[in-house]
């Protein structure tokens, strides 16, 4: 824009290359602190607009243009303006209406306290402090720990609170939950524990039995088992230190000897199977050879299987009745909450159809939303014709790790999501030394996940029972080593 015809203006410093143009600043809206004075510059009162200069006349001073001072946007009025922010720019913060933090409440959750980072701040929430208390009163009721001195020389196990939002499978909040976890890596091994292995069921184990389950109509319930590490006893001995916040004020100077084992504790996991399986053995099952988590159980006509991973229980079996029986022996023992039907396991959920189909919907828009790739374009294949990845072709990745936590979060998905299993054993070759295509190849394979989350495994009724099998193998197909493939 030009300046309005007049006079010529002050020659300009030296220093600027082209003339000053002073504009006068709009008067600010309400609620707005006022700008500072500018005292080298006044402005004169309203003058008439001029709308022709003729010879002779005396021009009044140059005003700004209109243009400039009508335009609607450039202050937009603020209901709520912080105090403390004087310059003219719109913010969030100088607005006061800052965007809502995601912690871990879905929408409409707004009522649902966070996750708070600290004991003092869960002490202080009502419903952490209940869920901490819970976890404090299962602990001494079930006789966890004796207080003793502690011994000269003794390795002292800490520990600390861990809290977490227990949601429904339409994300809904069910409970707060709160857990006294020992951090396992303080442990010496030979002091504090020797044997740590403890086996998990397979994914084939648990399609095989949900397949049979639903070929025979079979009743199938999800069990879930209450602070299940703390009905098995320890053969070590293990001192940890008082759980903070509910330290014995009389004796604050002792430790804890653990007569049962601990979440955390690098042998609880063994502890807990062993003392499960001992007992399942008295109710008359077997454990099977192909897989230490799959229970048989054969009395006459009836038949029920049983699958566990750590505390979580899938069972089923021939009939409603033999179902019940084994629940409630079970219930007598430990503390296990019948969850009725299965709907919900280890991420898995089973729609109930006639057909049956499991899917893992939600885990895979986690994994997308992990990767920052929730918005991608999806494609159609998750991998192109020249599938074969090389070595040592292309540059290193930026973040290893990164990819690491994303080819083992994909190996899990492959439960409901066969038709990806090539693809992620292409990519979870090269977690040693991941490079560029083999990124590129991962994300791929993720923009076919996009663009197919409602995929699932469809469990179809049969009458048949025996194992088909189908193999295949490319020659000499691996670039590298020039192995031959099988799948």
């Amino acid at each position: 824009m030009s300046p309005a015809a007049g006079p010529p203006p002050p020659a300009p410093p030296a220093r600027f290359a082209q003339p000053v143009r002073v504009y006068q600043r709009r008067l600010p809206p309400s609620g707005f602190a006022p700008p500072p004075p500018s005292p080298p510059v006044t402005s004169p009162p309203a003058a008439p607009p001029v709308a022709q200069s003729s010879p002779g006349t005396p021009t009044p001073p140059p005003r700004p243009p209109a243009a400039r001072v009508e335009t609607p946007a450039y202050h937009p009025p603020l209901l709520h303006r912080n105090s403390r922010h004087v310059h003219p720019m719109v913010t969030w913060h100088a607005a006061g209406t800052l965007p809502p933090r995601v912690l871990a409440a879905t929408p409409g959750d707004s009522q649902v306290s966070p996750v708070p980072s600290s004991v003092r701040t869960a002490l202080l929430d009502p419903h952490w402090r209940r869920a901490m208390e819970e976890e404090y009163a299962a602990l001494v009721a079930n006789q966890t720990w004796d207080l003793v001195p502690c011994p000269p020389g003794a390795n002292v196990v800490t520990g600390k609170w861990i809290w977490t939002h227990k949601r429904r499978a339409d994300g809904t909040l069910e409970r707060y939950k709160a857990r006294w976890v020992l951090r396992g890596f303080t442990q010496r091994p030979g002091v504090d524990y020797d044997e740590t292995f403890s086996p998990v069921v397979k994914p084939a184990t648990v399609r095989t039995v949900l397949s049979l389950a639903l070929a025979r109509s079979w009743p199938v319930h999800q069990l879930d088992v209450k602070n299940a590490f703390l009905h098995d006893t320890l053969p070590e001995t293990v001192y940890c230190c008082q759980p903070a916040g509910f330290v014995d004020s009389s004796r604050p100077d002792m430790v804890c000897r653990l007569n049962r084992s601990l979440y955390g504790l690098k042998q609880a996991p063994r502890a807990w199977h062993s003392r499960l399986a001992t007992f399942l053995v008295t109710l008359g099952f077997v454990e099977a050879k192909s897989d230490t988590s799959l229970f048989d159980h054969h009395h006459g006509a009836e038949t029920a299987y049983l699958l566990l991973y750590v505390d979580d229980i899938v069972l089923t079996a021939s009939s409603l009745s033999l179902l019940r029986r084994l629940i409630d022996a079970l219930q007598r023992e430990f503390l296990v909450k019948d969850l009725g039907v299965l709907h919900h396991f280890l991420g898995v959920t089973a729609e109930p159809r006639p057909s049956g189909l499991l899917h893992q919907r939600q885990y895979t828009l986690d994994i997308l939303e992990r990767a920052k790739m929730i918005d991608c374009k999806p494609c159609s294949t998750p991998v192109d014709t020249q599938a074969k990845l090389s070595e040592a072709e292309g540059d290193p990745v930026e973040d290893p790790t990164g990819y690491r936590s994303l080819a083992g979060a994909l190996q899990y998905l492959t439960f409901t999501r066969p038709d990806i299993s090539y693809a992620v054993q292409q990519v979870c070759l090269h977690m040693h030394d991941p490079r560029e295509p083999h990124l590129a190849a991962l994300k791929r394979l993720l923009r076919y996940l996009r663009g197919t989350i409602d995929y699932g495994l469809l469990l179809h009724r049969s009458t048949a029972s025996e194992l088909v099998v189908y193999t295949d193998a490319d020659w000499a197909g691996c670039p590298d080593t020039r192995r031959s493939t099988s799948g």
